[in-house]
């Protein structure tokens, strides 16, 4: 291991970014720091490698419950998103971070958005229940739209040089710990999972709504 690596160990400020909240940030402390750096060693691994690994596993575990296998979606789920925190702790300590490997994170996070939450609402349809396929499809598009704007409207409002306050606790971090923990319930009541198809359709989307007013005027 090389030196400097050594070095940002012991400090620790490889953990977390500023922006993280406390449950993406509990997730990569205590869960993503005690993978990265077993693997700082292997010279061959690049962070994209762990991004493209993270994002397979994630759009896995949204097929997984489209089959209609919750517990095990949660799972790969958990897996996932323990793995995107170890490519952003791997990049720091091995001084490989770049603008390409961030925009591809950020891109393949909104694809394991979209196979988890599209998974979700082919495992509410196809659940023996009285639910009602269109508002079911609604609240699906709902959760949809309020997931990718979260990240689209951070962006943009960076870019904008709008200030938002404080980072969002309806991150990727939050929104896939909720999926996860439904999924996993869904072992012992079936329906869980539709409580985080709602508060994806729900919470996200007051925040998005709360930016605009934010950005009004500007």
């Amino acid at each position: 291991m090389k030196p400097d690596a050594v070095e940002s160990i012991r400090r620790d400020d490889w953990k977390t970014k500023p922006t993280d909240r406390f449950i993406l940030r509990w997730i990569k402390v205590n869960l993503s720091a005690r993978i990265t750096p077993k693997l700082i060693g292997l010279q061959w691994l690049r962070p994209w490698m762990i991004t493209l690994c993270s994002a397979t596993m994630g759009v896995f575990a949204g097929l997984i419950f489209a089959l209609g296998w919750g517990g095990s979606a949660g799972i790969c789920a958990a897996l996932a998103q323990v793995l995107d925190g170890v490519d952003g702790q791997f990049s720091r300590l091995a001084g490989l971070q770049t603008k390409g490997g961030a925009f591809l994170d950020s891109v393949l996070d909104r694809y394991v958005d979209v196979a988890l939450i599209t998974g979700l609402v082919i495992y509410l349809i196809r659940l023996p229940a009285d639910f009602s396929f269109g508002l079911l499809l609604t609240i699906g598009f709902l959760a949809l739209c309020g997931s990718s704007l979260i990240s689209y409207t951070t962006a943009r409002a960076e870019s904008l040089g709008i200030a938002m306050g404080k980072p969002t606790l309806a991150s990727k971090g939050t929104r896939t710990s909720v999926i996860v923990l439904c999924a996993w319930a869904s072992t012992l009541w079936p329906a869980a999972p539709l409580l985080a198809l709602v508060y994806l359709a729900v919470h996200p989307n007051i925040v998005v709504i709360r930016r605009i007013l934010l950005a009004h005027g500007k």
